[in-house]
């Protein structure tokens, strides 16, 4: 039951972000009630919209990140669209920006300045190195920072080259940084009246996902490096992912308990008693004949079946999923995860929901990504520019908006 106001709701943020990382911090910001205006450049927008999966001039790679929000596609080489960008940075609480340091403020929109005029902005830049350090100018994606993090030297097969993860693990998980950054420096405005930058660096946030490879390293004096390690992990055995006749399963039996049912079920009381296996250390000095034996046992199963035994003893498992079975799965369908909504040009779409769950509120964003420069005229407005303003802008080229949005408007 939806019982209070959503979060932040009454916070205004100008998005001036483009493809991942930035879209995705202000679309977390929208489905918690931000208002959020994206601004885009005439005329291609946002470079996400080029993007697959594309479908009547429309891409779903940008209608996933930039759902629930207002469009703003304006010239800021224009000496009016800069202004009229300032003044709505001037109404903002916050500001969101993912290009290369010192890009925004050669064109008069860093934060130095814009804060002169806003002391309360909450200004958040997300790069592939930060603003500061030797590498800050150097330009960089999720996957460089990757590479460079050392979590892609530790996954794959041993002796091949280590595969690409497939997500956008680096950009989405600065994004969630930069999302709790954001909200507790508003809160912290609240005691102090002042906002500040937020420097988030997609490198740094991956270095600080190491819950595992950096302490290791560190207390083993340097000796410890943890390497590809193929389809389980050494030293939590048994912890992998195994090969049934018809797909792959992963079975977590690195707990004692666990690992003692688990070795119940495949090989009886003996294995089960064998003291050897008891603790983890002993687990991890005989990890190879450990995974023999469970390979075995897992081989001879359908995955249903598998599942089915591991279920019934208590130990954590789940199928290696298609994206279409994750779709169809009922948890996922129990939990909204899918939200449907309502798109002037492709109808009706299905796409991915944030893992938003409040008790008194619901965050799920109903209002499709915009059409670009869909909201010119109403954010204009909003600002103080007259029709007769507004007008003039759009037949000089300042305010620009694709076909779609005459057409929507018409129909």
């Amino acid at each position: 039951m939806t019982t209070q106001s959503l979060p932040l709701a009454g916070i205004r943020v100008v998005d001036y972000s483009h493809f991942l990382a930035g879209p995705f911090v202000s679309r977390c910001l929208a489905a918690l009630g931000a208002e959020v205006i994206k601004v885009e450049r005439p005329t291609e927008g946002d470079a996400g919209r080029t993007h697959a999966y594309l479908i009547n001039g429309q891409s779903g790679y940008y209608l996933q990140q930039n759902m629930g929000k207002e469009g703003l596609c304006v010239n800021i080489k224009d000496p009016r669209g800069l202004e009229l960008v300032k003044k709505l940075v001037d109404s903002a609480d916050v500001f969101v920006e993912n290009y290369r340091p010192g890009a925004l403020k050669k064109l008069g929109l860093g934060y130095q300045e814009l804060s002169k005029t806003n002391p309360g902005l909450v200004y958040c830049s997300v790069s592939a190195y930060g603003h500061t350090g030797p590498d800050a100018p150097r330009p960089g994606f999720g996957l460089i920072a990757e590479a460079k993090s050392g979590i892609m030297a530790m996954v794959g097969s041993p002796g091949e080259a280590p595969p690409l993860l497939r997500i956008a693990l680096g950009d989405m998980y600065t994004g969630a940084n930069a999302v709790g950054a954001i909200c507790a420096a508003l809160l912290g405005r609240v005691k102090s009246g002042r906002g500040q930058h937020i420097d988030l660096a997609l490198y740094d946030c991956l270095v600080s996902m190491h819950e595992y490879a950096i302490q290791c390293y560190t207390l083993s004096g340097g000796k410890d490096i943890p390497k590809q390690a193929g389809h389980d992990l050494p030293n939590s055995t048994l912890y992998g992912v195994f090969t049934a006749k018809d797909g792959y399963v992963v079975i977590a039996a690195q707990v004692d308990d666990a690992w003692k049912r688990l070795a119940r079920l495949i090989g009886g009381e003996a294995l089960a008693a064998d003291t050897r296996f008891h603790s983890q250390s002993g687990r991890n000095a005989h990890r190879t004949e450990i995974l023999g034996i469970v390979r075995a046992w897992v081989q001879e199963l359908a995955v249903s079946d598998c599942l089915s035994l591991l279920d019934g003893i208590d130990v954590p498992c789940a199928k290696v999923q298609n994206i279409d079975e994750v779709l169809a799965d009922p948890q996922i369908q129990a939990r909204g995860m899918i939200v449907e909504q309502e798109h002037p040009v492709l109808g009706k779409i299905r796409l991915g929901n944030l893992p938003f769950h409040f008790s008194e509120c619901d965050t799920t964003v109903r209002t499709p990504a915009p059409l670009l420069g869909q909201h010119n005229r109403q954010v204009a407005a909003k600002l103080g520019y007259s029709p007769e303003e507004i007008e003039a802008m759009v037949k000089a080229g300042v305010l620009y908006s694709e076909a779609a949005v005459t057409e929507a408007v018409a129909g």
